[in-house]
C-alpha cells in the first residue's frame, strides 16, 4: 500500500498542474495558469506599472501600486504578464515611480493568486526578493511583528521625540488626496464595511451592522460622524478637515445628534440608543471597543492640521468644554489609547485609505508609540 501510495504521489506532483522551475518557483506563463486562491511564488522580470485593464506603463511611471512582471525583460504584450498588487509595506523599495531603475530587474514574488485589473495576478504579497539575493530591504515586510507598517513611510522620523516627532509626522501625512463630501459617502461604505457581512457597514458608537445604502438623515439611518466635531474650528464639510475619512466615521443619526460636539471623557449618564456610552453636559463616553479608535482618530487630527498653508491648526485640550480648534480631553484620550489597542479592523481600515483613497496613513494606529513620545 505504501510503494502504491508514492507512485500516485508521484505521479500527481510531477505531472499535476503546471511544471514548476528547479528553484521551486513558477514562471510567469506557469504561475498564469495557476488557479486563484493559490499560494505560489513567481519568478519574473520586471516589465512595467499596470493602470488599467488594458495599460501598462513601461516608463514615465506614475504610481508604486503594483509591478508588471513577464518572462521575458523585454514583453511588451500585456497578455504574457501578470499583475502584482503591491501592498504600502511593498511600495516604497519596489514601486516603479520611486524606483525606475528595477525596471527589467528579475524578481521572486511569493502570494496568492487572484486576479488584479481583471487579469491574472497576485495579491497579498508575503515577500519579494531579487534572484541575485539583493533582497532590497523589500522582502522584510512590516517588520515590527504587530501588524503596524513602518519602514520607510515613516524613516524620517526615526530618533525624534516631542514637537520634533510631531512636526515630522506632519510633513509625512499632510499631503494627500482630498476627497468631497459627496465622496465620502462610498468611502465609508469601503473603509467602514462589516466583514461578516459586506452588505453593510459598522456604525461606530453602536456598533450596529447596517445596510451600506441605509444613509442619510431620518432616523435609524447612518449619516457621516466627524468624530473632531467640524465646530471645534468652523471647517464644516470643506474639503481637507471637513471631509478626511480618517476622522469621519458611519453612526447612528440619533446617537450622532447626541454626541453633538461633545468633547471626550469619562463619566455621566447613560445614553440608552447606544451601548456602554455615557454623555454629561460637556463630555461623550463611547462605548470600550471604540475608545482607542477615538483616540487615534484625535491624535491624528492634530498632527495632520497643524496651521500650515493656510489650513486650521488643531491642537488637543487637557480639560472639557473646550471651543474654538481645540478638542478634549487628552489626558483621557491617552487612558483610551493604551486601554483599546490598535485592533484588525482599524488597520485595514487604515490601509484601505491610504490605497484607495487619500494616500496618507494614521501614524499612530501603525506606531501607538508615537502618543507617549508626543504627549
Amino acid at each position: 500500500m505504501k510503494k502504491l501510495f508514492l507512485i500516485v504521489f508521484s505521479l500527481v506532483f510531477f505531472t499535476g498542474g503546471p511544471a514548476v522551475s528547479a528553484a521551486g518557483n513558477l514562471s510567469v506563463q506557469e504561475a498564469m495558469q495557476t488557479s486563484n486562491g493559490t499560494d505560489v511564488i513567481v519568478e519574473g522580470y520586471i516589465v512595467g506599472v499596470p493602470v488599467s485593464q488594458s495599460t501598462v506603463e513601461q516608463s514615465n511611471f506614475s504610481s508604486n501600486y503594483a509591478l508588471a512582471l513577464a518572462d521575458d525583460a523585454g514583453e511588451t504584450d500585456m497578455n504574457n504578464m501578470i499583475l502584482v498588487k503591491l501592498d504600502s509595506e511593498y511600495r516604497y523599495e519596489w514601486g516603479l515611480q520611486n524606483n525606475p531603475g528595477l525596471m527589467g530587474e528579475k524578481i521572486v514574488v511569493g502570494g496568492i493568486r487572484d486576479a488584479y485589473f481583471g487579469h491574472e495576478g497576485v495579491e497579498y504579497v508575503s515577500s519579494i526578493t531579487k534572484t541575485s539575493g539583493d533582497c532590497g530591504g523589500g522582502d522584510t515586510g512590516s517588520g515590527d511583528g504587530d501588524g503596524s507598517t513602518s519602514g520607510d513611510y515613516y524613516s524620517s522620523a526615526d530618533g525624534l521625540t516631542g514637537d520634533a516627532l510631531k512636526q515630522e509626522l506632519h510633513n509625512v501625512i499632510d499631503d494627500h488626496t482630498e476627497l468631497t463630501y459627496s465622496d465620502v459617502w462610498d468611502a465609508l461604505r469601503h473603509t467602514d464595511e462589516d466583514p461578516n457581512n459586506t452588505g453593510n457597514v459598522l456604525l461606530l458608537y453602536t456598533g450596529n451592522s447596517i445596510s451600506k445604502y441605509e444613509n442619510g438623515g431620518y432616523v435609524d439611518e447612518w449619516n457621516r460622524e466627524h468624530v473632531w466635531a467640524k465646530s471645534h474650528g468652523d471647517f464644516g464639510t470643506s474639503m481637507g478637515a471637513g471631509t478626511d475619512i480618517h476622522h469621519l466615521r458611519p453612526t447612528d443619526v440619533s446617537v450622532n445628534s447626541a454626541r453633538s460636539n461633545l468633547d471626550f471623557d469619562n463619566g455621566g449618564s447613560a445614553y440608552a440608543d447606544a451601548p456602554d456610552t455615557y454623555s454629561d453636559s460637556d463630555s461623550w463616553e463611547p462605548r470600550d471597543e471604540v475608545k482607542g479608535d477615538v483616540a487615534r482618530m484625535i491624535f491624528y487630527m492634530a498632527v495632520r492640521y497643524e496651521g500650515d498653508q493656510g489650513e486650521l491648526d488643531l491642537e488637543i485640550a487637557d480639560y472639557t468644554g473646550t471651543s474654538g480648534p481645540y478638542l478634549g480631553k487628552l489626558s483621557t484620550l491617552k487612558q483610551w489609547h493604551e486601554s483599546d489597542p490598535v485592533d484588525s479592523f482599524e488597520r485595514n481600515r487604515n490601509e484601505i485609505i491610504f490605497s484607495d483613497y487619500q494616500g496618507n496613513r494614521n501614524p499612530f494606529i501603525d506606531h501607538p508609540e508615537y502618543v507617549e513620545q508626543i504627549w
